[in-house]
């Protein structure tokens, strides 16, 4: 233990050759594997070792000795200590490319299969697009002051950010003044997160707090939004919970103007982060699932209907399957908002036994679907696929993606016809993609 504990913070030189899928630099290190945050692929830095494993280590860059030619001046001040975005020193052309590379390793190395076509990546705004998020809120004794941003690098702090590049600028350039405005409230100690959400009008944040608060403080809290045009919510406890302080009553919503289709959501709602990037990935989608007018569609893990309507605008009838129910009853509404008939909404948990469900025994000629992080593997090996010719895939962990492509390829007998990353969230690791899967 004293050998591995001496080898901690120890420094030295490596050339990387490789970017991972959390956006850290791999190189090798006397035999070992070396995951180095800050470095990027080609380059040779200095490093400190932070961390130490039987399979790797991991280190961090203390000096760029032979820089990249993709590498770029970070535009944030808060790089490296916020872990809200870990990719701002790659040139942004260069970052959907690592994230295509991702994919494409993804499904040789876990499924085992290749897409005959490798679509051009998707991209939209690099800056300035997300539009839902969380902070968290700390109160730090040896500051004096509240600290408002996302976690750092190291989970246990919250970074302290004076602005956000990669929010909607209406609140990215407003942190400061969120983090003041707490600071200034008697319950500022029992406030833990405010979350925030936009469509296409003001930008909502949600407070939740711990304890009741003062009537000072709901009167800051009316004031500041008043004064900046932001609508602000209350939530004391759970979901259910939260209800509007300022304005009474607000239409909150975003629409698709290319299938006229107006999507409204509650403050605590999921919906797609990049808004510009949703509109290109809708059409992507319904170009790659290609709908007739007389199929029936499923669209599983439908949320508030960001497939199903638009979806439904071109297929004979579209059926979506949803496990939060709340969502459910939003996507109904949205449908009766739209003037859409030919959509019907169903609330089941997909990763659980499906066979005694109405719309499961109905049959269908496409399926799309958008699952979680932990993917598809339950619904897909229970569906009835006889005579479903596309599946179109929507993903946000390439993982799944490739395990459930394997699985669809192998087992139900489809082709993995074309794939692409999608860059939902730019100077992030995170990687957003879809395929097509074909039965001839």
């Amino acid at each position: 233990m004293a050998g591995s504990r001496s080898k901690l913070h120890r420094e030295f030189e490596i050339a990387i050759t490789d970017l991972i899928h959390d956006g850290r630099g791999v190189g090798r290190h006397e035999g070992k594997v070396v995951f180095v945050a800050g470095a990027l692929t080609g380059e040779t830095v200095r490093v400190r070792q932070t961390g130490r494993n039987r399979h790797f280590d991991e280190a961090e860059t203390l000096e760029v000795l032979q820089a990249s030619p993709d590498r770029v001046v970070p535009r944030c001040a808060h790089f490296g200590t916020c872990a809200g975005c870990v990719l701002q020193h790659l040139d942004e052309a260069s970052q959907i490319i690592a994230k295509q590379r991702v994919l494409t390793e993804n499904f040789q190395r876990i499924g085992h299969v290749q897409p005959e076509i490798l679509l051009p990546p998707l991209t939209d705004a690099a800056w300035g697009y997300r539009r839902k998020g969380r902070f968290s809120v700390r109160f730090v004794e040896k500051k004096g002051r509240t600290v408002v941003g996302f976690r750092e690098t190291n989970p246990r702090f919250v970074a302290e950010l004076s602005q956000c590049h990669t929010i909607l600028p209406a609140l990215g350039e407003r942190i400061a003044d969120l983090a003041a405005l707490v600071d200034s409230l008697d319950g500022k100690r029992t406030l833990p997160q405010i979350e925030f959400i936009a469509g296409d009008g003001p930008v909502a944040l949600i407070f939740r707090h711990l304890e009741t608060l003062s009537a000072a403080d709901r009167t800051r809290l009316l004031d500041f939004a008043k004064s900046t045009g932001f609508a602000v919510f209350l939530q004391p406890g759970g979901v259910e919970s939260v209800h509007a302080l300022w304005p009474e009553h607000i239409d909150l919503s975003f629409a698709i103007p290319d299938y006229d289709i107006a999507l409204a959501f509650r403050p605590l709602d999921f919906i797609q982060v990049n808004a510009g990037l949703n509109q290109k990935m809708i059409a992507r989608a319904i170009e790659m699932l290609d709908p007739k007018p007389t199929d029936r569609v499923f669209d599983l893990f439908c949320g508030l209907g960001n497939f199903t309507l638009p979806l439904a605008r071109k297929a004979g009838q579209v059926v979506g399957v949803e496990g939060d129910a709340g969502l459910v009853a939003r996507a109904r509404e949205n449908a009766q908002r739209n003037g859409i008939t030919n959509a019907e909404f169903h609330a089941a948990d997909l990763a659980k036994d499906l066979s005694g469900e109405s719309w499961m025994k109905q049959g269908f000629d496409a399926l799309l679907l958008d699952p979680p992080r932990a993917g598809a593997a339950e619904v897909l090996a229970q569906l009835p696929l006889k005579g479903v010719r596309r599946i179109v895939y929507v993903s946000c962990h390439p993982a799944s993606l490739a395990r459930d492509a394997g699985f669809l390829v192998r087992e139900r007998g489809y082709t993995l016809k074309s794939a692409g990353a999608m860059d939902m969230f730019p100077q992030t690791a995170h990687v957003e993609s879809i395929a097509l899967f074909e039965k001839i």
